[in-house]
């Protein structure tokens, strides 16, 4: 699942008394946070309506920006009115899939805009995919147009990556006129922008497109919440990845749900909404947009709120890495910063850190997979900030639970309480039917309008990941949980990642929290192996902080005093890196794979 954490400052005290009364409805809990409603209404529209409502009310304001270079939600609009002309007029249906192969560039909300102003389905892919593993997409997805960048890498994957494959049209968007002029022009004589060597007869420049088509887009009939707006794939953990489809109302509603539920500025009478709509925000595109979370968090709510959204198209760029994204937050001052832990990992570590000003940000939301406490108890020592955090997966556009943002009512390492108009069911991991007393185990289940519509094309991976009580449909998360005495939710682990020693359940999660308390450990990641005594045993990969060193007596050692016996890794292997998905979720499958094949 992906972790939504909320890193909140400067936040004004409340009453507590005037919260500790049990809600009369919704989520069972004395602190549900004062003036949240437990409902969400007026959200049933089209994703697009973000975008042309903010164009309306801020048409000056900056919206994407991009290396100093900045476009209004005017003129953003005006070119997702003409990419969706262009689309129209070149055949693409409502229904018909389009491909995005782009990082976080000017392009991407333009051209998503446009797809489904087009009545289309964006089906958003990570560009530094394989050609084989984007041709699966592809394939799967049925899409018949696809956006790349002209780059030497990008566009000669997207050419192979399109063979037997629906695909009639490949656009390719060159950066260079998304820059300021003077950069354009110097960018050129050095040889700086990136582009193909050659682009192919038949295949079109978006810049090309944008002046030779006019901003009348069709007039096309959706229903929000049964038209598919856009497909994400799944990391595949389980075998090839799946579709999720998602509906216009599924990214309506949780861009609005978060928003009733989040608290920015505290103080007397009723909290106010998610304030100062308008350029007072900004938003650090830090997180690939392809990605649920990215989408989500930082594309459609800085369009929701009329806020800038500031581009980064690789946050690992610099020496040492993420030093031009310190900068970026330096120059450009974000108050949001949705992020992943590994980001998070790589800031406080950041042997530069204290040479920049990050003061600017408010708020930050990590997702990906859960911040292990130590580490966010650094990041909030090193920054000022205080860290509220949540849950969500792709197939839930994302977020399905978030801490209260006030200080006295999170815990941390909870996830908090289902977003308004969300529900939450712990379930028997054996008979999904019964349902697990509070305070017990069980799988986490979700019930709300931002659950995907299913899997495209494959009716034989809902059955699995659905089930019906008392009427209503609950996604399956595959992810382990209980409910405590207050109604916060916790999240033990993932169901598929239980290791079983010995007929105990040791969970990784809790075995890497403990890890991470190790002043030396950077990262760190839990397998279970096969043992013929004891069934499984635990092995952990480490990573470890630079310049320091450590052997795998004292990693032992460490675990001996702060774990049980059946929790401790038996085998401690030391790696310089360890695999992250390109969200920056650890990889254990890939780990358990790999330590598997050696005990063979």
């Amino acid at each position: 699942g992906n972790i939504l954490t909320v890193i909140f400052k400067d936040t004004v005290n409340i009453n507590i008394k005037e919260i500790r009364k049990m809600s009369e409805s919704g989520w069972k809990t004395p602190f549900w946070p004062e003036g949240v409603p437990h409902t969400v209404t007026d959200y049933k529209f089209p994703v697009f309506k973000f975008l042309d409502d903010s164009a309306k009310n801020y048409p000056n304001n900056t919206f994407t920006l991009f290396n100093g270079a900045e476009r209004t939600f005017a003129k953003v609009k005006d070119t997702a009115d003409r990419i969706a002309t262009y689309l129209h007029n070149n055949g693409i249906k409502k229904g018909d899939k389009v491909a995005i192969f782009l990082p976080n560039l000017p392009h991407f909300p333009e051209i998503l805009f446009g797809i489904l102003k087009a009545g289309g389905v964006a089906v958003n892919c990570n560009p530094i995919y394989t050609p084989s593993e984007l041709n699966y997409q592809l394939n799967d997805s049925e899409a018949k147009m696809v956006f790349c960048m002209d780059h030497p890498q990008f566009y000669p994957n997207a050419v192979k990556a399109i063979e037997g494959t629906k695909v009639s049209t490949i656009i390719v968007c060159n950066i260079k006129s998304y820059l300021p002029p003077f950069k354009g022009i110097l960018g050129s004589l050095l040889g700086k922008i990136p582009k193909a060597n050659k682009i192919q007869s038949g295949h079109i420049m978006y810049d090309d497109i944008v002046k030779a088509t006019s901003p009348n887009p069709p007039s096309v009939d959706i229903d929000p919440e049964k038209d598919t707006a856009v497909i994400l794939y799944t990391g595949g953990t389980t075998g090839l990845p799946k579709g999720a489809e998602l509906t216009h109302t599924n990214f309506t509603y949780n861009v609005i749900a978060v928003s009733d539920y989040a608290r920015l500025i505290h103080g007397e009478g009723k909290p106010p909404e998610m304030p100062y709509k308008g350029d007072f925000h900004s938003f650090l595109g830090v997180l690939p947009w392809y990605h649920s979370f990215g989408i989500t968090t930082a594309l459609l709510f800085s369009t929701a709120l009329g806020a800038k959204l500031i581009c980064v198209p690789d946050p690992r760029a610099g020496n040492p890495p993420f030093t031009e994204v310190l900068k970026i937050v330096q120059q450009y001052k974000p108050t949001f910063m949705p992020a992943v832990p590994t980001i998070f990992i790589a800031f406080t570590n950041h042997t530069l850190l204290d040479r920049f000003d990050l003061s600017s940000i408010m708020a930050c939301f990590s997702g990906g997979a859960p911040l292990p406490p130590e580490v966010c108890q650094r990041f909030e020592e090193k920054t000022g900030a205080i860290i509220f955090e949540g849950y969500g997966l792709t197939e839930t556009s994302p977020i399905l639970t978030a801490n209260p943002t006030f200080r006295e009512t999170r815990k941390i390492g909870s996830i908090g309480f289902p977003i308004p108009g969300t529900d939450i069911k712990i379930l028997n991991i054996d008979d999904a039917t019964q349902e697990m007393p509070q305070g017990e185990e069980g799988e986490i289940a979700a019930c709300g309008p931002q659950i995907m519509k299913g899997y495209w094309n494959r009716p034989d991976a809902d059955e699995e990941v659905f089930v019906n009580l008392n009427g209503k449909r609950y996604f399956l998360t595959g992810d382990i949980g209980k409910i405590d005495d207050d109604g916060y939710i916790f999240i033990t682990d993932r169901k598929k990642d239980l290791i079983l020693v010995g007929g105990f359940n040791a969970y990784p999660r809790e075995i890497e929290d403990i890890l991470y308390t190790n002043p030396k450990v950077e990262l760190a990641a839990v397998v279970g192996v096969p043992n013929e005594k004891s069934g499984e045993m635990v092995k952990a990969f480490i990573k470890l902080k630079e310049g320091t060193s450590a052997t795998e007596d004292e990693i032992k050692a460490f675990c001996k005093e702060n774990l049980a016996g059946y929790k401790r890794p038996r085998v401690i292997e030391f790696r310089d890196e360890i695999p992250v998905s390109n969200i920056g979720k650890v990889l254990r499958r890939v780990l358990r794979d790999e330590a598997r094949e050696v005990n063979k």
